[in-house]
């Protein structure tokens, strides 16, 4: 590191943040939007890749005995580059999907992809907790971007409200990190004495759990879908959920460090993206089920990071965002081009589109896991590390597999089956390059990006990331997972796949939510809001009223007594003044006689005394 790329660390995060901030202030800027918005994500594209190859860091001072510090080392350098280019790509589909408030949308996605560079490349608290706050407001005003519509306003909220009971976690482990005498570094966290390091580790994993969408709270994914199909590509690929995912992995030794936080984060990441893969496998609006399958993709990088398969979680964080990247801008063009998310009435376009098309069964292809394309090896890579942990957990990780090429083969026979009647389109005009190129070289990267699992990069990768020697699939495991996918899509092709009722409301979790804390809340609320109206206002009332007759009495005093005691002295001094003045008379033979009269007093006086 070389004090000259120090600045561009600094541009990394402050361009995009200071653009996207001036575009929101700027009432006149929808025009100038999306050109400085593709200008200022190509400029931190080309920055991303400076700071992965110098790793430089930067600390400044924030408050007493922290540092508000960002650094890039082996594995920001891999996820930094991926979350700079999928944003670049992303905005440049906004420029032919977004046409009304240009400015505002392009300025706050801004903002966004800044919060999510900036949470990758955080090494202090103070660091995370701004970019985790700014992310996590952006994301509520970009899903509730059309605010006119209430039920976009009120999915907003839902995720905002879910993801921030979440992140209080991390204000609990920020606390617990300075009681326990780790300081503000995210590195020397597991140095914190046992009791506060194990509060530190609940407090960041419950904080990460909430922003990557995995269970228990992973319904807001599901209202998150309310947004602009470009949002849903940003939030969904490299931004706010894999941020949480990744969080996990940059926490990793201190999860090992606790003996039991590691062991539940792989359990919880498992059955996530068993349960989720479930849910997404019973959805038939393609976004609802790309959204479940999120939540389930990331499980496998929860699950690395439980188990210390840190380069390939990261492999898997980086293939996961190219691929769901293209799929949710596909559907998001199929959305602009026939208004409709619906797998039923979806049935065909790739014979329609078929540059689209293509693209599409790329990265759905890749989702399913099938050889030789990304996710097929990434996931392979976390499951021979889970399988050397614990058979149980590898078995897990397989029906989750399975279930991938399940979801996965369902978005393959929509793109080529049987067309569906389809109408007019509503964008008689098509898409043009600006709508196809992203998808097109999302397909690309979900093809490709496998290689960070596989020989000779997954060795190299493996000894800069991993904390301990990890063991690496066989050819054997290899084979029968790509067996397993090319099966499952095969019988979904053939047979169809069962919808389990029981998921196709996402678990049934935000009723569940809903029964068991929002509504104790509100009951709550309303309890100590009578309690208020009847005890302690009234208490207040009667202090205010007991004083209004207190100053009532006083004032009648005041008048009665007070005012005539000060009257009564007044109009004696007034007569003795007047008494005084009358022998003022100016006239000297009055004075004179008046003093014969007081010294004859005063003899008197003298001879009465004695």
């Amino acid at each position: 590191m070389t004090s000259t790329t120090q600045p561009a660390l600094w541009l990394l995060i402050c361009l995009p943040a200071g653009c996207g901030a001036a575009l929101l202030l700027t009432r006149r800027g929808d025009r100038f939007a999306p050109g400085i918005s593709i200008a200022v994500s190509a400029v931190v594209l080309a920055l991303s890749i400076v700071v992965a190859i110098t790793h430089p860091a930067v600390s400044v001072a924030f408050v007493a005995g922290g540092q508000f510090g960002l650094s890039v080392d082996s594995l920001s350098a891999v996820v930094i580059p991926a979350v700079a280019m999928v944003t670049f790509f992303v905005l440049m589909f906004a420029v032919a999907d977004i046409r009304d408030a240009a400015g505002r949308f392009h300025g706050l996605m801004l903002l966004f992809a800044s919060a999510a560079l900036l949470t990758a490349t955080a090494a202090t608290l103070p660091a995370l907790l701004l970019a985790w706050e700014v992310m996590g407001a952006a994301s509520y005003a970009l899903i509730g971007f059309w605010w006119r519509d209430d039920f976009r306003m009120s999915a907003g909220l839902t995720a905002f409200v879910t993801t921030r009971s979440a992140d209080l976690g991390l204000y609990v482990g920020a606390g617990a990190a300075l009681a326990g005498g780790a300081g503000f570094a995210l590195a020397d966290l597991p140095q914190a004495t046992v009791t506060w390091r194990n509060v530190i580790a609940v407090g960041l994993f419950i904080a990460a759990l909430g922003k990557a969408a995995q269970l228990p709270f992973s319904f807001w994914l599901s209202r998150a879908m309310e947004g602009p199909s470009p949002v849903s590509a940003l939030l969904h690929s490299a931004a706010m959920v894999a941020m949480g995912a990744y969080l996990l992995l940059r926490i990793q030794p201190l999860l090992a460090a606790t003996g039991w936080a590691a062991e539940w984060a792989a359990w919880t990441g498992a059955v996530t993206a068993v349960l989720l893969g479930a849910v997404a496998v019973a959805q038939r609006d393609l976004k609802q089920l790309l959204a479940a399958s999120t939540a389930a993709q990331l499980g496998f990088v929860v699950m690395a990071a439980g188990v210390g398969a840190i380069s390939g979680g990261a492999a898997q964080l980086v293939a996961h965002a190219f691929t769901k990247g293209g799929l949710f801008l596909a559907a998001g063009a199929w959305l602009s081009l026939l208004d409709t998310k619906q797998l039923d009435t979806l049935r065909g376009v790739a014979r329609r589109w078929p540059l689209l098309g293509w693209s599409a069964t790329i990265s759905a292809a890749a989702l399913a896991g099938i050889a030789p394309l990304s996710l097929w090896a990434t996931k392979d890579a976390v499951l021979a590390v889970a399988l050397d942990h614990s058979i149980a957990l590898y078995l897990v990780g397989l029906v989750a597999a399975a279930l991938s090429a399940a979801y996965a083969g369902k978005i393959l026979i929509t793109l080529w089956g049987a067309p569906a009647p389809i109408g007019d389109s509503p964008n008689p005009q098509g898409l043009n390059v600006f709508g196809q190129l992203p998808i097109l070289v999302f397909a690309v990267g979900a093809a490709v990006a496998g290689v960070l699992a596989l020989p000779p990069i997954a060795p190299t990768l493996s000894g800069v990331l991993d904390h301990r020697s990890t063991v690496h699939p066989a050819t054997a495991e290899l084979a029968t997972s790509a067996l397993l996918a090319l099966l499952v899509v095969a019988a979904v092709a053939r047979w169809g796949v069962p919808e389990p009722r029981w998921a196709a409301n996402w678990l049934g979790l935000q009723r569940a939510a809903t029964t068991v804390v929002a509504r104790p809340t509100l009951r709550l609320a309303h309890a100590l809001a009578r309690f208020d109206d009847g005890v302690l206002d009234r208490a207040v009332d009667w202090v205010a009223a007991g004083s209004l007759r207190a100053s009532r009495w006083a004032a009648r005093i005041d008048d009665r007594r007070v005012d005539a005691a000060v009257e009564s002295v007044a109009t004696r001094t007034r007569q003795l003044g007047a008494l005084a003045r009358k022998p003022q008379t100016g006239q000297l033979h009055q004075y004179y006689l008046t003093a014969v009269v007081v010294i004859v007093a005063a003899v008197l006086l003298l001879i009465a005394v004695r």
